[in-house]
């Protein structure tokens, strides 16, 4: 047996135990009663990721947003180099999309949210980014410090690094240089691949198999629901599936799974994609996973027998529903998100209300 399936196993049995905690537990608060309401766990990073979570926070209070840790680029990047840190960046967005919407969680969002204007060394760093590194200074704990952001800012929902060590993510690019668009090179870092005129043709991880933050893998495999997506497929979605454990939690967990799709391709990195098309560089890189729902909004989806058929290669089933926002801009609304979401949660969950 693997010292992975062995981590695996032990997590495995926490869970069943119910030592695993829920979110509210491990914020020392009090334990909800299971079944009142869905235990979910959201996988993602960046805008995405808060877009799910400002919606999915209207549904449920067992909320735990596991995020990638692969940013190199803003004011994350320099605090990686400098400090030899995780970066902060997607961890403290994922905390301020928490927020409550009364006036001490939108106060504390903007706060975290800031960013220095100067023309020192401060420039565009986020206020957050310096506080969520200065509790893992002095705590010496990813998971507690965050946890402790999360009680001062009153966040609706726990977030947790996916991994404990900063990850370089290194893509095959087919065109990254223009001169020469048929030849395929590797491009390292995940602001550079978010941003390349070529190709994506496949992204991993350095280290390669990296260790996945415990608590992120007890939380998928004790969950009701677990969300993948929207967001930048290459650099923010796809990487939870290039970490060994959290890749099998998704296979061990009773959980259900749903993928929620983007509403536009990302220039760039996924420019030109249909919504078929994701699903099938998605399955390249785990070909074992499966889902149970895939989400997409129904304007965008010009072909739905190609999604359905492209949809039951995971075994899942589609489902369309009206989540952008109404001002024409590639953006999901979190109101109607968290509708789509809590219907999809009881027709495919279970019977009867969840609250």
């Amino acid at each position: 047996m693997t010292g992975r399936t062995l981590r695996l196993s032990r997590l495995r049995r926490v869970v069943s135990e119910g030592r695993g905690g829920s979110p509210a537990e491990a914020r020392g608060g009090r334990s909800r009663r299971r079944g009142t309401q869905p235990k979910v766990v959201a996988l993602g990073g960046g805008m995405g990721l808060s877009a799910s979570l400002a919606a999915l926070r209207r549904i449920t209070g067992d909320l735990t947003a596991v995020v990638t840790v692969a940013d190199d680029g803003g004011s994350s990047g320099r605090l990686r180099d400098e400090l030899g840190v995780l970066p902060p960046g997607d961890l403290r967005k994922a905390l301020a999309a928490l927020c409550g919407d009364d006036d001490w969680g939108q106060t504390w969002a903007r706060v975290i949210q800031h960013r220095f204007q100067s023309k020192g060394d401060l420039h565009e760093h986020a206020v957050g980014n310096l506080l969520i590194v200065a509790l893992w200074e002095q705590l010496g704990d990813h998971v507690q410090a965050l946890d402790l952001v999360g009680r001062l800012l009153g966040a609706h929902g726990r977030v947790l690094p996916m991994s404990a060590v900063p990850l370089e993510l290194q893509a095959l690019v087919k065109g990254h240089d223009p001169v020469h668009p048929d030849e395929i090179g590797t491009v390292r870092g995940q602001a550079n691949v978010a941003l390349t005129p070529g190709e994506v043709q496949s992204v991993h991880l350095v280290p390669n198999d990296p260790p996945a933050v415990p608590e992120a893998v007890a939380a998928v495999l004790d969950a009701d629901w677990v969300v993948l997506g929207p967001g930048s497929w290459f650099s923010s979605v796809i990487p939870h599936l290039l970490v060994p454990e959290l890749l099998d939690a998704l296979s061990e967990t009773k959980a259900r799974r749903i993928l929620s799709l983007n509403l536009a391709p990302q220039p760039g990195e996924t420019a030109g994609f249909s919504p078929q098309r994701h699903l099938e560089v998605l399955g390249r890189h785990a070909p074992k996973l499966a889902l149970d729902v895939v989400l997409a909004d129904q304007a965008a989806v010009p072909d739905r027998a190609s999604l359905n058929e492209a949809a039951k290669r995971f075994g899942a089933t589609v489902e369309l529903a009206p989540v952008a926002r109404t001002d024409g801009t590639p953006r999901h609304d979190p109101e109607l998100l968290a509708a789509a979401y809590d219907r999809i949660f009881r027709m495919h969950g279970r019977i009867g209300p969840w609250r």
